[in-house]
């Protein structure tokens, strides 16, 4: 995939290490369609994210990641993406800030391509497919 990366937080991101990550996708889903397709990855502070979050789902937190659906067949979507919530949630995890935020853009490209998590045998398809793709990216890509 094509990465759009707009970081208007104050983290910084490996663009390249992200970019690596998301090439990478289409050919472990084995869907090489989705190479030529753009990414659009957004970074925002929690604030921001709160206002996102209880707009589109009317939920007053912020949360980690949030999903759009393209409206251009060129585009896969647009996830936006909350790092100060990546980073709580790392420690919460034990993942790395970086490994943290590879799950979740790994659970985001997911909810893109259509999957979800609103019942329990989707939720337990879709985690396993999210943990076997996370595994494979960090074997083959790393997290550094």
């Amino acid at each position: 995939m094509k990465l759009l990366c707009i970081n208007q937080s104050r983290d910084r991101v490996s663009h390249k290490w992200l970019q690596q990550w998301l090439r990478a996708v289409p050919v472990l889903l084995k869907r090489p369609k989705l190479a030529k397709k753009e990414l659009v990855v957004v970074f925002v502070d929690s604030g921001e994210m709160k206002r996102l979050n209880n707009l589109y789902r009317q939920k007053n937190y912020a949360t980690d990641v949030l999903s759009f659906e393209a409206a251009e067949e060129s585009c896969v979507g647009e996830l936006v993406i909350c790092l100060p919530v990546v980073r709580a949630q790392s420690k919460r995890t034990g993942l790395s800030t970086r490994g943290e935020l590879g799950y979740m853009i790994v659970h985001g490209v997911l909810h893109l391509l259509g999957h979800d998590h609103e019942e329990p045998a989707k939720e337990a398809k879709m985690f396993a497919l999210q943990d076997k793709l996370y595994g494979e990216l960090e074997r083959k890509i790393g997290l550094r």
